[in-house]
């Protein structure tokens, strides 16, 4: 572990990370008169996403404290996007639009089905109910598990920010884990409650890159979703059911290995070579992020994008597929 960091550079500074995957006729992705496509995203989770996370001794504590973490992010997180006019997608699980929630004769959310227990390389579930962590009280007292303030702030920001789809309770999406009607139940879950809020859910992330059920993800009229095989300068992905896939090119976070100089270098310069490439950049990032991502790294960073608005298109994943639907007609 103590030497990854210093291979990760090495790679990059070789050019082999992101790899640079060209097309022929690039402008089939990228505008007019744009040189490269830049996409930024978040997955919104708060307390959910952490709470079986492997490894962790005590993981019920670290998914609270990450998801303290995340609201005293956000606010912040907002504010610089309206600073520089840079759109984010919000993947959000679902169970944040609720202002509260209850049991049902002993159980929450019995309209949902349960996962069995699993592992993957991120979790371990074991326990006796997916939702036992599940306070089924209100953002006052569990604002670690509801998050309608945070949204009503992303949706009333100057900056066009788009909602999008993380599952209602952050599950494990995979095949061999998900049956297809719990994946289901959780989708219509999040597209009823966004209605509520006057919003229609196209855009998707799998929790943990859990890739699967990628068929009921279109019937439910996702259009696309994100993955992280690899880090790719490219272009996306159209598959046989016509929901696109935006390969992931790098995630924003704060490695103390690396100085604070280099980490604003190694974003800048995965940028310049987008737009040298002419490729797609899609950036992604947790809000429960070291804070010095934003007030040190991206503060610069965003300057940059915002000088080179000419060079660079920032749109958001919903924008971005609206584009290739038309231009792949």
């Amino acid at each position: 572990m103590f030497i990854k960091p210093y291979l990760s550079r090495a790679n990059f500074l070789l050019g082999r990370n992101p790899r640079i995957e060209k097309a022929g006729d690039f402008r089939r992705f990228i505008p007019e008169p744009y040189q490269c496509a830049l996409l930024i995203s978040a997955d919104f989770e708060l307390a959910w996403a952490w709470r079986y996370a492997r490894g962790a001794g005590k993981p019920l504590e670290l998914a609270l404290e990450k998801a303290r973490q995340e609201r005293q992010n956000i606010p912040a997180i907002i504010d610089i996007c309206e600073s520089f006019n840079i759109p984010i997608t919000w993947l959000t699980v679902g169970h944040l639009f609720l202002q509260s929630c209850s049991r049902e004769n002993g159980r929450c959310h019995p309209e949902l089905p349960r996962l069995p227990h699993f592992e993957n390389r991120f979790w371990v579930f074991s326990g006796d109910d997916w939702f036992e962590h599940d306070p089924c009280s209100g953002y006052r007292d569990a604002p670690e598990w509801y998050a309608p303030g945070l949204i009503r702030q992303i949706l009333g920001s100057t900056v066009k920010h788009e909602i999008g789809c993380h599952t209602f309770s952050h599950i494990d999406c995979s095949d061999e884990t998900c049956p297809p009607g719990l994946m289901r139940a959780e989708l219509r879950a999040c597209k009823a409650l966004a209605e509520g809020w006057g919003l229609s859910l196209r855009s998707f992330v799998h929790p943990g890159h859990t890739i699967g059920n990628l068929g009921v993800l279109k019937e439910e009229g996702f259009t696309s979703f994100r993955t992280d095989y690899r880090n790719v300068l490219g272009y996306p992905k159209r598959h046989g059911n016509g929901l696109w896939e935006l390969q992931q090119t790098a995630e924003f976070y704060y490695r103390k290995e690396w100085p604070l100089d280099y980490h604003l270098y190694r974003y800048k310069e995965i940028i310049r070579r987008a737009m040298a490439s002419h490729t797609v950049c899609v950036l992604w990032f947790h809000p429960s992020f070291d804070p010095l991502v934003v007030s040190h790294i991206w503060t610069g960073l965003f300057a940059y994008i915002d000088a080179n608005r000419d060079k660079i298109w920032v749109a958001t994943h919903g924008e971005y597929v609206d584009f290739l639907q038309e231009n792949f007609k």
